[in-house]
């Protein structure tokens, strides 16, 4: 898969996780949670991607550690992970339906 399609994938796990925590369900956003970090980071290990977007891939994992796990010292509400990996699902989808 592109890069693209995988981001576009984890963000749908990140959905999940912030459906789940919004109807109080923390057993569900945290399996979500996993999930999504298991994703990111077989992203992260894929020899592919290298220099600076290795470097993305690490920032937005301890983005979103922070603010599902950490303390959100990054002060990052929950629907601006919704909008950075929907705007790679959007290119992606654009992408294959050239």
């Amino acid at each position: 898969m592109s890069l693209m399609e995988q981001l576009g994938n984890i963000g749908s796990e990140v959905d999940r996780v912030i459906g789940w925590k919004r109807k109080g369900n923390n057993d569900l956003a945290n399996n979500a949670l996993y999930r999504a970090l298991e994703l990111l980071d077989l992203s992260i290990n894929d020899p592919r991607w290298r220099g600076g977007k290795l470097r993305e891939l690490a920032r937005v994992r301890e983005v979103l550690c922070d603010a599902f796990v950490g303390d959100n010292e990054y002060g990052t509400p929950p629907e601006y992970f919704s909008r950075y990996f929907l705007a790679f699902a959007v290119a992606a989808r654009r992408k294959a339906d050239l």
